[in-house]
C-alpha cells in the first residue's frame, strides 16, 4: 500500500495531492524507496534528496521517479472509488 497523499509537507501542512511518482534511490543492483510525490512537488523532492545525499544523510545513488500505476490481482480487490485519485496519463 502507498500513502494516499504526496509526501511533501510545508509549515506542518501535508500536500493534499495524490501521489503520481514513487521516489527511489538506485545504486548498482539495489533500489531504496524513499517516498511518493505529486507532479507539482517533483522538483522540490529532487532538490531535497540531492541536498541530503550531499550531506551523507541519504544513500548516494541515482534518483528515480516511477509513475504510480494501478494494479489488480486475484487477492487484492478494489472498486471504482479506489482508482479515482490515480492519474493515468
Amino acid at each position: 500500500m502507498l500513502p494516499d497523499r504526496c509526501s511533501v509537507s510545508k509549515d506542518g501542512k501535508q500536500c493534499v495531492n495524490p501521489p503520481e511518482f514513487i521516489v527511489s534511490i538506485i545504486d548498482d543492483k539495489d533500489e531504496y524507496m524513499v517516498g511518493v510525490t505529486c507532479g507539482r512537488h517533483r522538483q522540490v523532492v529532487s532538490g531535497k534528496i540531492g541536498h541530503l545525499q550531499n550531506e551523507g544523510k541519504i544513500h548516494a545513488g541515482k534518483m528515480s521517479f516511477s509513475p504510480v500505476k494501478a494494479v489488480g490481482t486475484d487477492c487484492v480487490h478494489g472498486d471504482a472509488d479506489d482508482f479515482v485519485q490515480i492519474d493515468m496519463k
